[in-house]
């Protein structure tokens, strides 16, 4: 999820259609036979906000692209807004950006962002009629901690939790000081599930196939407190970057929506530094610096977004809350998977095979969310052979044991 911080800053429409009916006059001939008029249905226009500029090169590109994806198969039209936040946007709500969409055609909103659940929350009870997709939020989960009747709305998120383990595999198998930073943004349940997986896919991948001990790998996560860098709110991601490089960590795994994680490497190789990145979100993350890049875990928002706009087309839409998986077949299919891994050109040739193998482990059903587990502070999550619920993962309240970071905000 996606914690909001529109309470840090200052706060900021629907046409009618006209029907027409036409008749024919009376005549004593018999009418010519006509071929019947073809329905003809308007093309489905479809509103994105992004917390993020469209082109990004991570989440908010991901989005994007997934919406161009939309209007291919579909034949919609997209309408957007980036930059959906207070830094850019200061006195505004998405809610209220989300009228100027509507005011442009739109009669479906996707809110890209859980930075935006509340107010997300509030236009879909404001506007029944108009239909809401809301990434990465758990209001219509029914048996969530946060559930909201609002039969206008579904939920979509993508099992990020399999391409995060598989960041971490990648980045255990290529440490050479046993040391891996990971990029963080704000804390809440998402980002500490999502960071704990990075951990379990790499103590995994250390110990079982480079025969390490487990308490020789260090793990490390620093919060900047967003998504991406907002100057005198945030720490600064490029300064993080080079603390974790500057101390000897080799590898650095992002999970914020920008790519100082493969940049700052990238400057760090130049210079003659052994450094490694994982960016995050976007299929393309690596192109800004392939020497050093091990490989990106990708959202796939296309196949969901196309389903749930399809069904609004055609009358079927009904509230749901979606966490989409990969498609173990090919994880990386843009009409089938959720979520992916793309190999970065750094990634060593060993360490590609052994990443195969463990992709080919996830896929035939092994689970590292299971016990026995501890909690950051000592306390047992997961007892010796239980296996975490939904629940359990999704609303992480902690990070794990043998993770060093912040585990809540101060």
């Amino acid at each position: 999820m996606r914690k909001s911080i529109w309470m840090f800053v200052s706060c900021m429409v629907v046409f009618a259609m006209l029907l027409s009916a036409c008749g024919t006059a009376a005549t004593t001939e018999a009418p010519k036979p006509t071929e019947a008029p073809k329905p003809t249905t308007a093309p489905v226009t479809f509103g994105l906000l992004m917390v993020g500029p469209y082109n990004d090169h991570g989440w908010s590109q991901a989005h994007y692209e997934a919406g161009k994806y939309v209007e291919q198969k579909l034949g919609a039209k997209m309408v957007y807004l980036d930059k959906v936040n207070p830094a850019d946007r200061a006195g505004t709500t998405p809610a209220q950006l989300a009228e100027e969409l509507v005011g442009q055609g739109a009669k479906l909103i996707i809110f890209n962002s859980d930075d935006m659940k509340d107010s997300a929350t509030e236009f879909s009870k404001a506007h029944p009629d108009i239909k809401v997709i809301m990434a990465s939020g758990d209001q219509v989960w029914k048996d969530g901690k946060a559930y909201v009747d609002l039969p206008n709305m579904v939920n979509i998120m993508g099992r990020m939790e399999y391409g995060k383990m598989m960041a971490g595999c990648a980045a255990a198998l290529t440490t050479q000081t046993g040391k891996i930073g990971y990029l963080g943004p704000l804390i809440n349940d998402e980002t500490r599930r999502l960071a704990s997986s990075v951990f379990l896919g790499a103590q995994y991948c250390w110990t079982k196939y480079l025969g390490k001990n487990a308490a020789d790998l260090s793990f490390k996560v620093t919060w900047i407190g967003f998504w991406f860098n907002i100057p005198g709110v945030t720490s600064d991601p490029t300064q993080v970057a080079n603390d974790f490089i500057n101390s000897g960590y080799d590898v650095i795994v992002s999970g914020i929506d920008t790519t100082e994680a493969v940049t700052e490497a990238k400057k760090a190789a130049a210079a003659g530094k052994k450094v490694w990145a994982i960016p995050y979100d976007y299929v393309g993350a690596c192109e800004e610096g392939k020497e050093v890049c091990l490989g990106v875990p990708t959202f796939n928002w296309g196949p969901a977004y196309l389903a749930t706009i399809k069904s609004f087309a055609d009358g079927t839409f009904k509230s749901n809350f979606q966490w989409n998986g990969p498609d173990w077949k090919n994880i990386n299919d843009p009409d089938t998977s959720a979520v992916g891994f793309v190999k970065g050109a750094a990634l060593s040739a060993d360490g590609s095979t052994n990443l195969d193998k463990f992709i080919s482990e996830l896929a035939g059903g092994l689970n590292l969310w299971k016990g026995p587990l501890n909690l950051q502070d000592g306390t047992v999550y997961l007892k010796d052979g239980e296996t975490a619920t939904d629940l359990q993962i999704w609303y992480l309240p902690q990070l794990l044991q043998g993770m060093e970071g912040q585990s809540v905000q101060k």
